[in-house]
């Protein structure tokens, strides 16, 4: 009978491991990061819209989703914020030129 305990608790313990507590974790990173908005902020947002924060008023995102189209949403639908992308260097352009075939080249 103590065995059993003993393996209901075990099953419990790795079920709280490898389930519960890494979508904890996820819920706050995602909590934290649209806490973190601001105006200027490239997001996408759960319905796979990308767009640019404009304004933010309590819990309503106004997002700019093309030139002079701004939409109203509420915070919790901002799935990610796209991270700013970086120049490549000079001479990584030359090299990805120089690596790349010609267009009438086979």
């Amino acid at each position: 009978m103590g065995s059993y305990l003993i393996i209901i608790v075990v099953l419990f313990g790795a079920l709280w491991l490898f389930l519960i507590r890494p979508q904890k974790r996820r819920q706050v990173e995602t909590s934290r990061m649209q806490d973190d908005l601001a105006a200027g902020d490239e997001i996408l947002t759960a319905g796979g819209v990308y767009g640019t924060v404009r304004a933010i008023e309590d819990d309503v995102v106004e997002l700019e989703i093309a030139p002079g189209t701004i939409v109203r949403l509420d915070r919790r639908a901002v799935a990610a914020v796209v991270p700013e992308e970086t120049e490549p260097e000079p001479e990584e352009i030359e090299a990805e030129a120089e690596d790349s075939p010609s267009p009438g080249e086979s």
